[in-house]
C-alpha cells in the first residue's frame, strides 16, 4: 500500500543513505545460482502500466472542434480508452500482478479541465471532485508523478486534487523553500504477493521537472523549489534499496534528451531522464513523461553497474499506455530482477469504457454546453493553417487583444506613451474562427495554454535579437530553390510555440540567409527602429520567465502583469466588443523573403 506523506517522511528520515545498491536488471548468474541446489529457481513476473500528460484527457473528444477527437494518425486520447486498455491487461496477467502509475501533467489542457479549474473550481466550499481524480480513481491508479503543468492552477487546486486523489502525487525535487524538505511524498512503496511466500516490494519514485520555477514562477517563487533529478534519484534510490525494495521505478516527468528549453538560467536539465539512467545505480525502469514523445522502449546503460535501464514513454493525452515487464527470480533469500522489457500499446484499437462514461458523462456535457455559449460574431473566417510560415489575421487578433489590453493598463502611467509591441505564437495550427457566430470554443482554441499577460521594457536593439532568435525556427532554404510549406518550419526541432511574431513591427525574414541574421528592414511606424528605442512587449508569462529561452526578456523590467489568462482577456474582449472585424486590426507586418524576394 503507498505510504501517506508523514510516515513516508518518518521512514526515510530513518532509512539510511549509505547501503550497498542492489543493481537494475541484475541477473542471468541469479537463476543458474538457484539452479545449482537442484531445483529449479523461483520466479515471478508482474506488469507495470503507465501514461503521462494525459492533460485533462477523459473523453475521445476535442472540446475545441466540439466532437471526437481525430488526427493525421487516426490516433485517439482520453482516459475512458485507457480504462478498457488496464482492463484486458488486469484481466490477462492477474491484477494482484500489475500496478498503474502515471508520469504527470494531469489537470491541465482542455476544456473540461479548465472547467473545473477555474468555472466551477474544485477548491470551493462544497466543490465538484476533479473529472481526472474520478476517472483515475475509478481505474485504479497506484501512484502518479507531478508535472509541469499541475503547477499552471496555483498550489491550492493542485493540494485540492492531491486530496481527491486516491493515490499519492509523488515529487521528490519538489521541495518545500523554507525547510527543503519534500513538499509532496517522494515515493511509494507497493507490495506484490507471490505464490512463493515472500512478496515483491516495488518501490515508486516520483521526479517532476525543475523548470517549474521559470515557467509558473509566479504560483511557487518563495514557496517551493525544484532541484535536479540527478541529485534526487542519487538521494532516494539508496534509500529505498535500503528499505527493501526489490525493484525501482521511476517516473519522470522529464524527457530523456538531456536537452533544456530554458538555456542555462537553471542549473539543473529539463529533459534528464536518459541522464538519471546513465548515472544513478539502481533503477530497473524509468516511466518518462513531459516531451510529447513516443518511445516503446529505449535502454541506457548505468556508467556505474553497467546495467540496462529501460525507459518507455507512452504518447500524450492517452494515445498509449506503456508496459513494464518483469521477470524476477528467487536468489541467495530475495528477489533479483532477472529481465525488463517494454511496449506501448494503441487505444485507438479498443472502445471507450462505459463505466468511465457513465461516471463522468455529466460532467462533459456541462463543459459542452460552456464551450458552446456565443459570444459575438465575426464579419470573416479566419484560420491558423498558414499561421506558421504567414502573417495571417487570426494571430493578429491575439496580438491586438494583448496590445490593447496593455495599452489600456498602462495609460496614465510613466510609461503610456511609449508604443507596445506584442509577441504571440501559433499555437495550433488548426484553430479557427468561423465567419458568423462565435463561441467561448472558437476563441479558447486561438490560446490553448494558461498563460498570463505583462509588460515588458525592452529596447529596439533587444527586439531585434529577440526576432533572430525566434527566427531560428525557420529552415534555411535557398533563392531559387523549390518551398514546400511542410518543410519551411521547426528547424531543430523548435515547436510551433516556441516561434514569435511581433505586432506593431514591420519586418522581412529572409530565410535564405544563416540563423542569426535574418531580420531585415525592421520598422516602427515606417522608420527604422532605433535600437536604443524603447518599447513595451506585451508578452505571455510563459516567455517572459525564460521559456524557450528568448533573450533579454527574463531580465528586462516588468512594468504591468494580469493574474487572468489571455485565453479569457480575449474571450472577455470578444463579448464587449460583440464584433469580430478583421479589418480592424489585420494587416501584413512580417513576411519571408529570400535575397528580397517573397517567397509568397
Amino acid at each position: 500500500m503507498p505510504l501517506n506523506r508523514r510516515t513516508f517522511l518518518e521512514r526515510s528520515a530513518a532509512a539510511g543513505a549509505g547501503v550497498a545498491v542492489a543493481g537494475a536488471a541484475a541477473a542471468p548468474a541469479a537463476a543458474a545460482e538457484a539452479k545449482t541446489h537442484g531445483r529449479p529457481p523461483k520466479r515471478y513476473s508482474f506488469t507495470v502500466m503507465g501514461t503521462t500528460d494525459l492533460h485533462g484527457n477523459v473523453f475521445n473528444w476535442d472540446y475545441f472542434t466540439d466532437k471526437e477527437f481525430d488526427d493525421k494518425a487516426h490516433n485517439d486520447v482520453g482516459l475512458a480508452k485507457i480504462s478498457t486498455l488496464v482492463s484486458r491487461i488486469r484481466k490477462e496477467k492477474g491484477r494482484r500482478n500489475t500496478l498503474l502509475i502515471d508520469a504527470g501533467d494531469t489537470i491541465q489542457g482542455t476544456q473540461l479541465s479548465y472547467y473545473y479549474a477555474k468555472v466551477d473550481p474544485i477548491t470551493a466550499k462544497r466543490g465538484p471532485v476533479h473529472p481526472m481524480a474520478q476517472a483515475m480513481n475509478a481505474i485504479g491508479y497506484d501512484a502518479a508523478a507531478l508535472g509541469n503543468h499541475e503547477f499552471n492552477y496555483g498550489i491550492p487546486v493542485l493540494r485540492k486534487f492531491e486530496e481527491q486523489c486516491r493515490f499519492p502525487l509523488l515529487g521528490a525535487n519538489a521541495l518545500d523553500a523554507k525547510t527543503l524538505r519534500p513538499a509532496f511524498a517522494p515515493y511509494s512503496m507497493h507490495r506484490l504477493c507471490t505464490p512463493h511466500g515472500r512478496d515483491v516490494k516495488v518501490a515508486v519514485l516520483g521526479l517532476t521537472n525543475p523548470g517549474i520555477a521559470i515557467w509558473d514562477k509566479a504560483n511557487v517563487s518563495g514557496k517551493m523549489v525544484f532541484p535536479g533529478l540527478e541529485e534526487q534519484a542519487a538521494k532516494w534510490v539508496p534509500r529505498l534499496r535500503s528499505m527493501g525494495a526489490d525493484v525501482v521505478i521511476v517516473s519522470a516527468h522529464s524527457g530523456s534528451s538531456g536537452t533544456s528549453s530554458y538555456g542555462d538560467q537553471l542549473p539543473h536539465i529539463e529533459n534528464a531522464a536518459g541522464l538519471v539512467a546513465e548515472q544513478v545505480p539502481g533503477i530497473d525502469a524509468i516511466l518518462v513523461g513531459h516531451a510529447h514523445t513516443e518511445i516503446p522502449e529505449y535502454r541506457v546503460k548505468n556508467k556505474e553497474t553497467g546495467q540496462d535501464v529501460v525507459l518507455s514513454e507512452p504518447l500524450k493525452w492517452g494515445q498509449r499506455l506503456t508496459l513494464f515487464d518483469f521477470d524476477l527470480v528467487w536468489s541467495k533469500g530475495r528477489w533479483t530482477v532477472e529481465k525488463v522489457g517494454a511496449q506501448v500499446l494503441n487505444s485507438n484499437a479498443v472502445e471507450e469504457d462505459a463505466k468511465i462514461v457513465r461516471l463522468l458523462g455529466d460532467e462533459h456535457k456541462k463543459v459542452v454546453d460552456y464551450v458552446n455559449q456565443v459570444i459575438g460574431s465575426s464579419t470573416a473566417a479566419m484560420a491558423s493553417a498558414e499561421g506558421a510560415y504567414k502573417d495571417v489575421p487570426i494571430i493578429d487578433l491575439i496580438n491586438h487583444v494583448q496590445a490593447e489590453t496593455v495599452k489600456t493598463a498602462l495609460a496614465g502611467g510613466a510609461y503610456a506613451a511609449l508604443p507596445v509591441v506584442s509577441q504571440a505564437s501559433c499555437f495550433s495550427r488548426s484553430a479557427a474562427i468561423p465567419a458568423g457566430p462565435v463561441t467561448i470554443r472558437d476563441a479558447a482554441g486561438l490560446y490553448v495554454f494558461e498563460n498570463t499577460l505583462e509588460a515588458r521594457l525592452m529596447t529596439g536593439a533587444q527586439l531585434k535579437d529577440y526576432l533572430e532568435y525566434s527566427a531560428r525556427y525557420f529552415v534555411q532554404t535557398p533563392a531559387g530553390a523549390p518551398v514546400d510549406p511542410a518543410k519551411l518550419t521547426n528547424a531543430d526541432a523548435i515547436p510551433d510555440y516556441n516561434y514569435d511574431a511581433l505586432y506593431g513591427l514591420t519586418y522581412d525574414i529572409d530565410i535564405a540567409k544563416p540563423a542569426g541574421s535574418r531580420i531585415v528592414g525592421l520598422s516602427h511606424g515606417g522608420k527604422p527602429v532605433d535600437p536604443a528605442a524603447q518599447f513595451v512587449l506585451a508578452v505571455n508569462n510563459y516567455r517572459a520567465s525564460g521559456g524557450g529561452n528568448f533573450p533579454h526578456v527574463p531580465g528586462a523590467k516588468q512594468l504591468w502583469a494580469d493574474s487572468d489568462e489571455i485565453r479569457n482577456t480575449i474571450i472577455s474582449w470578444v463579448k464587449a466588443k460583440g464584433t469580430v472585424d478583421p479589418a480592424q486590426f489585420a494587416s501584413v507586418d512580417w513576411r519571408l523573403t529570400r535575397d528580397g524576394t517573397p517567397v509568397f
